[in-house]
This record gives C-alpha cells, structure tokens and sequence, in this order.
C-alpha cells in the first residue's frame, strides 16, 4: 500500500524567528487526511535535519516522501548536493561534506521556488507598496546567486524569468536582476542611471526570510544611489503554504487516483 508524506527542506538559521516563519508556513499547508508533513533544515536545527525528518516520516507508515525544496532557486548549491544525498542523482556537480542519507521510502523530488507565479504575486504583494507610478518605475530583483559554474546560469534564468513576471504583473517601465554573488548590484544601478535616469529604483529581495542579506549586505551594497526599498522576504506569506502545496498535488493526485 502507498502512503505518501511530504518533506519540506528549508536551509535552517540561527535564528528562531526564522525557524519560526518556516514552521508556521509549512503548518498553515493544507493536505489530504492522513497525509503527514515534516519540516526540515539542512543545517543548524538540533533534532529537525533532513535525517530526522526521513526517519519520522518512515514511522508513520510513509512508502512515498514528495520533497519540497523550499530554497529560492534551481541554482543553490545546496540543491545539488541534498538531491544527491538523497538518492534522486548519483554523484553531486560539486564536492559536499553531506554523506547519503538511510531513507527506505521511495523519494520524489519536486522543483525549488525560482519562477513560479504563486512567488511572483508574494513579491509582488511586498514591493507594490513601494509603487506610485509603475511606468515610471524600475524593479531590481536582487537574489544570493553563485559564482559556481552551471548553478550561476540556473541562478540567472530563474530571476530574469521571475523579473519578468513583476513587470508584467505591476506594469513597470523596465525590470532587471543583480546577484551578490557574484556582486552586480553597482553594476545594474550604473547601467539603469545612463540608460534611464528618469526612473525610479524600485529594489525587492529574493529571500526566504530577513535576516542579514535583507538588512545589511543589499543596503550596503546600494550605498550612494537613490532607490526604494522596503527589505521584505518571501516570509511571511500564506502564498508559501500554497505554493508547497502546489508542489505536492500532482503526487498526490496520484495517490487519490
């Protein structure tokens, strides 16, 4: 007999206000009866990493584990090696400390947030208030990135897809992304000023949650130029509750059928 559980995989903080929006985002999630859910971190939370989660999950009866990435793009390192870890591929593209987890169940892995348009309308949402005039408005998507080769490109499709989606959503003039790593912040704000200096900056963050990337590297990496900011992550959102559970259905679509 099948049973399916879903694993939500989220990075982990020291932080437990950011634990806390990750758990009440993965609480308010709403699945069939008899489905159980574990949220889990890579790293940090004593008692609640992805082995703690797989092992749970296996005591409830769980054949079928749908786990939900909750990292904001196809291009995080970490995709690469918790996939590897966790069977779905059979060596990481990058060295990893993480060793293969003991998991009985059969694992599907579903796709992390990059462009999905459950997330466009959460940025949407947080940065609109910030808006007065769109078509006079620029919105610049500023995510982590990477440096590594391979995942840089992941990192670049998912945000300019993303951008994309917000111009079209807020009717702004233009939309562009920058990555701090590597730095491109200077870069954009330079190129935006020459080429449209009419325009207001709009920046909105592609975070999960606030921390010290939202409050203190992209404030100082825009330090001298003129730009609109509010600093909200994606959390918190009921868009993510419904984002993972769009992540789940078609499984367990599956399972009901």
């Amino acid at each position: 007999m099948v049973k399916f559980g879903i694993l939500v995989i989220s990075h982990g903080s020291r932080s437990k206000d950011w634990v806390r929006l990750v758990d009440e985002a993965v609480a308010a999630v709403k699945l069939p009866a008899g489905v159980p859910v574990f949220s889990a971190f890579l790293e940090i939370v004593e008692d609640r990493l992805i082995q703690d989660g797989i092992d749970w999950l296996e005591s409830q009866g769980v054949t079928d584990i749908v786990t939900v990435p909750l990292f904001v793009s196809s291009g995080s390192t970490h995709i690469d090696e918790i996939s590897y870890a966790l069977g779905v591929k059979p060596e990481p593209l990058l060295p990893t400390d993480l060793e293969p987890f003991a998991v009985r169940a059969r694992i599907h892995f579903t796709a992390p947030v990059d462009d999905d348009p459950v997330i466009a309308d959460i940025v949407y949402a947080k940065l609109k208030r910030l808006s007065s005039e769109p078509e006079r408005e620029l919105v610049l998507l500023i995510g982590h990135g990477s440096i590594e080769k391979g995942f840089h490109e992941l990192w670049l499709r998912g945000l300019e897809k993303l951008a994309q989606r917000l111009k079209l959503l807020g009717g702004f003039a233009e939309a562009d992304t920058a990555m701090l790593l590597p730095d491109q912040v200077g870069e954009k704000m330079d190129r935006w000023r020459q080429l449209r200096p009419e325009l207001t900056v709009i920046v909105a963050p592609l975070f999960l949650s606030e921390g010290y990337f939202t409050r203190e590297v992209i404030p100082e990496r825009l330090q001298g130029y003129t730009y609109r900011y509010g600093g909200e992550a994606l959390l918190p959102h009921p868009g993510i509750a419904r984002w993972i559970e769009r992540q789940a259905r078609p499984w367990l679509e599956r399972f009901n059928n």
